[in-house]
């Protein structure tokens, strides 16, 4: 196991505490930013009294307006959570140049180097959650640990407002304890399967050797026998290059069948393609993709390799995807994988015309 410094910093409900800064009254009261529950819309967060009615981000609207009747739901301002984003990366690059954000209001730092309090990471950490406390006027929640499965970990271990550090030493132990369905990648199938062959810990996954991790879960088994063991050996990636581009739109009514999701492709494809005109030439779409909601709230994504970017090459994707569920459908999104073309040389110019 590598002897990195990695501190995980996860803002406290954090568009929502924005709002609250911004408007005091919403403080204290069960509140939440999101989509209206005519609309269709979606809960994207909550304070944390309305937490305590079981609303959580990605329901919809109208089910946690059911959970709690007293909950009051405020539109997204995103433009001010991009601004106090900002703000609290610029406070982080004082520690390390080694940060990987992970959304606006969650990143990792690497401060195995930083001579900031003589190299304490537990120190780095509790002075990143001051800073920002007395700037913005919200908690941070942070997570120290020797790397970044852990680091995470620890960052929700004392929520909100909280601070949690695991040392090199304290790593055996903590992971022993932890629930499998706590480890990176383990999402409900994997976990429902642990659950069956009699392993509900870590503690249990460590009477399994590799190769027999490996025959019931494939490549992920050796993942599952390092994370057993606390080992994460993943580094900060500071070099946040965007993966895809994708555009998408919910439905007030459900679009009953294919041939409603087909007559929405070209809205969304002229979409797609204005935003593919604002990126750099660093850039060239690879494999399109598209993404489909039902009704009841399943979803799937297709992608192929080789397709065209054309109008009937989404049309075939799409009918694809639909047919997968074959039910009414309440979003669509279609989208396109990025292939990162700097410091790349193509070789076609190896083979110039004369």
């Amino acid at each position: 196991m590598s002897l990195r410094k990695i501190i995980h910093i996860d803002c406290d409900c954090f568009y929502a505490a924005i709002e609250m800064r911004d408007d005091p009254r919403l403080a204290g009261r069960p509140m939440a930013v999101g989509g209206s529950a005519e609309r269709r819309g979606v809960i994207a967060t909550c304070n944390y009294e309305a937490r305590a009615y079981g609303v959580r981000s990605a329901l919809s609207s109208r089910h946690a307006m059911k959970l709690c009747p007293d909950l009051l739901i405020v539109k997204p301002r995103f433009e001010a959570y991009r601004e106090a984003s900002r703000e609290i990366h610029a406070i982080l690059r004082d520690y390390t140049e080694l940060i990987e954000p992970l959304s606006l209001d969650e990143a990792y730092l690497d401060v195995t180097d930083s001579q900031w309090f003589s190299g304490s990471a537990t120190r780095i950490a509790e002075d990143i959650r001051q800073r920002v406390a007395r700037k913005l006027h919200i908690t941070v929640s942070a997570g120290v640990a020797p790397n970044k499965f852990l680091a995470k970990i620890a960052s929700d271990w004392r929520k909100p407002n909280g601070l949690f550090v695991i040392t090199p030493p304290q790593v055996e132990a903590f992971v022993a304890e932890l629930p499998v369905n706590r480890l990176h990648g383990v999402g409900k199938v994997t976990a429902d399967k642990l659950a069956r062959l009699g392993v509900v810990t870590c503690l249990d996954l460590l009477g399994w050797t590799r190769h027999a991790l490996a025959r019931e879960f494939g490549s992920f088994g050796e993942r599952l026998w390092g994370l057993a063991r606390g080992i994460d050996d993943r580094a900060v990636q500071n070099d946040s290059r965007r993966q895809s581009v994708s555009v998408e739109s919910t439905y007030d009514n459900d679009l009953p069948d294919l041939a409603a999701c087909l007559e929405k492709l070209p809205d969304l494809l002229l979409s797609l393609n204005e935003r593919m005109a604002r990126m750099d030439s660093s850039y060239r779409p690879g494999k399109p993709f598209v993404k489909v909601k039902f009704h009841d709230f399943s979803q799937t994504t297709l992608e192929q390799a080789g397709a065209g970017h054309d109008l009937d090459s989404y049309r075939q994707l799409l009918s694809q995807a639909f047919a997968r569920g074959g039910k009414p459908v309440r979003l669509l999104g279609v989208g396109v994988r990025l292939l990162d073309l700097r410091g790349a040389h193509e070789q076609l110019e190896l083979f110039t015309p004369d």
